[in-house]
């Protein structure tokens, strides 16, 4: 199923993210998050490319998996920083003879010790959007892209930052991912700026349960995402005892989800690294709010 059909669907939506193994790694353990993951029943699930297309094998295979094997909607993420347009073409085509018809079309970060831009490569994710729907079957795909409510860590304006992505968005994308973020006015506010540029595709926010001290760090060392005061003030008291921690955080991303479907914000997108535990936890707290129609239950 198309996730724009799904967006398109007037109730609140859940859907998660999972990553595959670097190349080279073990596959073990893999089967049992895809089980897992599965077994709550979101409306989709992501899996991630990595950094130069380091696991593109296996996010056609885990993709391809989650919808035969599980039945589960899967999204491929697909990033051009490192690619040609001809390696585009190819994955596309591999996508779609697997029966995968979702697509988030990122440009990636850009590996180290890589010239960039040169010049077969892509510079923007707009310009990907733009072939993927000029390639063999791309008018069915179903695209989506990312957004940034505290503005791209390499754009200098916000301002700037909405007109590009307006760009991409008038190339053919069909909904929009968010970043992480931990305060919701952040969010609210963006969604209003976005509205006043024309940007009127669904947004399906993204919320990243922070469980350990140091994936705090690192996620905002690489997002460029702000620790509001409040989240700070839990992180200073409770990083330092694990188990305190992991219980804190789902607590503040559980209110933070509630926060937003309260407001409106029909659509969340939780990013599990891969510890569908913790995704559990937050729908189990939320499993009256989140529950789906009849027909459509959760189990």
């Amino acid at each position: 199923m198309k996730i724009s059909q799904i967006l398109a669907e007037d109730r609140i939506t859940v859907s998660c993210e999972l990553f595959p193994p670097k190349a080279g790694a073990a596959l073990a353990g893999v089967e049992d998050v895809l089980r897992d993951t599965a077994a709550l029943h979101p409306d989709f699930i992501s899996v991630t490319y990595g950094a130069g297309g380091s696991t593109s094998k296996r996010t056609l295979d885990l993709t391809k998996r989650l919808q035969d094997r599980y039945g589960v909607t899967a999204l491929a993420h697909l990033t051009c920083v490192s690619a040609t347009r001809g390696e585009i073409a190819g994955q596309v085509r591999a996508l779609r003879a697997a029966g995968i018809e979702n697509i988030l079309a990122l440009r990636g970060d850009i590996p180290q010790n890589m010239e960039f831009p040169h010049q077969q490569s892509y510079h923007y994710a707009s310009e990907l959007v733009s072939d993927l729907r000029d390639m063999e079957g791309g008018a069915d795909l179903c695209i989506g892209a990312a957004c940034y409510p505290e503005g791209h860590v390499e754009c200098l304006h916000r301002e700037n930052d909405i007109d590009w992505l307006k760009r991409k968005v008038d190339m053919g994308v069909d909904f929009l991912t968010t970043q992480m973020f931990f305060d919701n006015n952040v969010l609210y506010q963006f969604l209003y700026r976005i509205l006043s540029k024309g940007i009127r595709v669904p947004v399906v926010a993204g919320i990243m349960p922070l469980i350990n001290s140091r994936q705090i760090k690192r996620s905002c060392e690489l997002s460029g995402t702000m620790l509001p005061q409040r989240l700070q003030i839990i992180t200073d008291r409770f990083g330092d005892d694990p188990a305190s921690m992991r219980q804190a955080g789902i607590a503040y991303a559980t209110e933070q989800i509630l926060d937003l479907i309260a407001n409106g914000v029909n659509h969340i997108h939780i990013y599990t690294m891969n510890k569908p535990e913790i995704a559990a936890r937050i729908m189990d707290n939320l499993s009256n709010i989140i529950c789906k129609p009849e027909g459509h239950s959760r189990g």
